[in-house]
C-alpha cells in the first residue's frame, strides 16, 4: 500500500470532516442582518410578482387584439362576399335605366330604336372594362382549350386548329375564364 491510500484513524477523519463542514456552513448571522435578508428577499417577491402581473396582463392584451384582428378579418370576408358585386352593379343601372326609357317611349322609329340600342351596348361595354370584364374574340387565332370551347372541328383551307369561327363570345375577369369562346376549329387544309 502507498502512504497516501492507508487508512485514517477515526480522530482524524472526524476533524477532516469537521473541518469541511465548517468552511461549507455559513457563518452564523447576527439578528440584523437576517432582517435585512428577509426584508430583501420579500422585496425581490413583490417585484417578481409585479413583473409577472404586468406580463400577464401583456399576455391577455395581446390575445384580445389578436382574437379581435381575427373576427374584423372574418368580418371584412364576409363583406367582400355579400357586397363583392356592388361596384359592377352600379355600373350596370345606367344600362337597365336606358333599357326602360327605350320601352317607356310609344312612337319610335326603326332608327330611333336602333341609336338606342347602340348606345346602350356602348353603356355595357364601358360597365364591362370598368370591372375588368374582358370579351374574347378569337376568330382566325390558335385553338387553345383554356380559353376556347371547340364545338366541332371542321374540313376548311385554314391551318388546322385554326378557329374559322366563332358561335359564342368568350369572357374574362382579370385574365380568369368567366366563359370560353364557342368556336368552330379547323382540321387542316383539304387536299
Amino acid at each position: 500500500m502507498r502512504k497516501d491510500d492507508t487508512p485514517k484513524a477515526p480522530a482524524e477523519a472526524a476533524s477532516v470532516e469537521d473541518a469541511i463542514r465548517a468552511k461549507a456552513a455559513p457563518a452564523p448571522e447576527s439578528p440584523e442582518s437576517s432582517v435585512e435578508a428577509a426584508d430583501d428577499l420579500s422585496a425581490r417577491v413583490a417585484a417578481l410578482e409585479r413583473k409577472n402581473a404586468e406580463l400577464q396582463d401583456n399576455w391577455l392584451r395581446a390575445r384580445a387584439e389578436a382574437e379581435n384582428v381575427r373576427r374584423r378579418a372574418q368580418e371584412d370576408i364576409a363583406r367582400a362576399h355579400k357586397f363583392g358585386i356592388e361596384k359592377f352593379a352600379g355600373e350596370l343601372l345606367p344600362v337597365k335605366d336606358s333599357l326602360e326609357a327605350a320601352l317607356a317611349s310609344e312612337r319610335q322609329t326603326a332608327d330611333d330604336l336602333r341609336g338606342g340600342v347602340e348606345l346602350t351596348l356602348k353603356q355595357l361595354v364601358s360597365a364591362f372594362e370598368k370591372s375588368a370584364l374582358k370579351e374574347v374574340e378569337p376568330l382566325g387565332e390558335k385553338f387553345d382549350p383554356n380559353l376556347h370551347q371547340a364545338i366541332q372541328v371542321v374540313a376548311s383551307d385554314t391551318e388546322a386548329n385554326t378557329i374559322v369561327q366563332v358561335l359564342q363570345k368568350g369572357y374574362l375577369i382579370a385574365d380568369r375564364v368567366l366563359r370560353p369562346a364557342m368556336v368552330l376549329v379547323s382540321s387542316g387544309k383539304t387536299d
